[in-house]
């Protein structure tokens, strides 16, 4: 029989890490370490991001029109998708209110910057909120949440490959604001949703209001100037901005090399969640999508810029030690999370219907058949 292994301050007499230990320092220690500057939202500056991103956007727009060739559509596509990702980014702030202390502005901007790539402001802000406030938490979670081995058996062959193949999952954004995640209900545009309180309903309606008038326009602008070209400068892009979403939301909570725990009940707080969470490099887009792969600092302190992440996360680091994990230093382009991506999801199926503290588990036939699709 093996004895257990006592962990104090997550390390046990041998020198091994247990992630999923209590840490040894409190939320308020890593807050002090962080500089004062680190907490102060320019408007001005938020602002310049903004006119930064949205006039690449249309550069890059008219640069399509002006060429119209099939040399430069593959370099626009990726290009203006990422620039979209980027914008989401700024939207993203503006929700949790790290673009400004001035409400009205962030919800303006937010609602201009969200719509014009189809995201619900308020309703995916609000259900953003949720997974912040539960991050880690198994049973509480909103993105990206493992699901317990009773509702992963219920699922059937095929949508277990639709969920865990690539690039599948990558895709699957647009699905989750209609319908969430398998054992949730609700959608991002009804008001009515269990996502929403009674009191922000007339927010959720807004924003759908918002929502639908961008896809009128749409629609309207795709019968005007035809639905192929209209699919090549809009559609396209929008499905390389999802591919990014996907791609980065995914990351920040699995693929790390060692398995990372999920918490029930007494053994989650807000700051043993927040811990499990992951830093990635991204390479030269780093700055261009403003420093969101600087993950772990921005989920316990959301309200802080992306413009100071890569600060207070150096200043916070010794506080935080060997919680914190390093990320894999990336090339120009991150091709190396792609090897994160594709393991993760071959072997991160599920998670134990039972116990406080729990790691992702494999459903075994599915990894065969993922791992014969792979060399066939």
């Amino acid at each position: 029989m093996e004895l257990k292994r006592e962990y104090v301050n997550g390390m046990n007499e041998q020198g091994d890490f247990d992630p999923s230990s209590p840490p040894p320092f409190r939320i308020a220690d890593i807050r002090a370490a962080i500089p004062k500057q680190c907490w102060i939202k320019n408007p001005w500056r938020s602002m310049s991001y903004v006119f930064r991103d949205v006039s690449v956007v249309f550069a890059l727009a008219a640069a399509a029109v002006y060429c119209n060739s099939w040399l430069f559509w593959p370099i626009y596509w990726f290009a203006q998708g990422t620039m979209f990702w980027a914008v989401f980014v700024l939207g993203h702030d503006c929700g949790h209110g790290s673009f400004s202390d001035n409400a009205i502005l962030n919800s303006v901007v937010g609602h201009i910057l969200h719509s014009s790539i189809l995201v619900p402001y308020h309703g995916w802000r609000i259900s953003h909120r949720t997974h912040h406030q539960n991050h880690g938490n198994v049973e509480k979670d909103e993105s990206w949440v493992p699901m317990p081995e009773n509702i992963y058996k219920k699922l059937d062959i095929s949508t277990r490959l639709l969920r865990f193949t690539v690039p599948f999952p990558l895709f699957a954004f647009p699905v989750y604001l209609w319908h969430r995640s398998p054992g949730k209900e609700g959608s991002h545009f009804n008001p009515y949703s269990n996502l929403f309180s009674p009191q922000e309903r007339k927010l959720v309606m807004m924003s759908t209001a918002c929502w639908s008038t961008m896809a009128i326009i749409l629609a309207y602008v795709s019968f005007t100037v035809g639905p192929s070209h209209m699919f090549k400068l809009y559609g396209i892009p929008y499905l390389i901005f999802v591919i990014w979403l996907d791609l980065v939301t995914y990351l920040h909570h699995h693929g790390h090399e060692q398995k990372l725990p999920w918490y029930r009940g007494k053994e989650w707080s807000y700051l043993r969640g927040g811990l499990t969470t992951v830093d990635r490099d991204y390479g030269l887009f780093n700055n261009i999508h403003h420093d969101i792969g600087t993950h772990v600092i921005h989920h316990l302190f959301p309200q802080i810029p992306h413009y100071h992440l890569v600060e207070a996360t150096k200043a916070a680091k010794p506080v935080i030690g060997k919680f914190y994990r390093e990320p894999k230093k990336s090339g120009a382009v991150p091709f190396h999370l792609i090897k994160n991506l594709i393991t993760s999801l071959a072997q991160d199926h599920y998670v134990s219907n039972s116990g406080d503290i729990v790691f992702y588990q494999t459903d075994l036939n599915l990894f065969q058949l993922l791992s014969l699709a792979k060399y066939e």
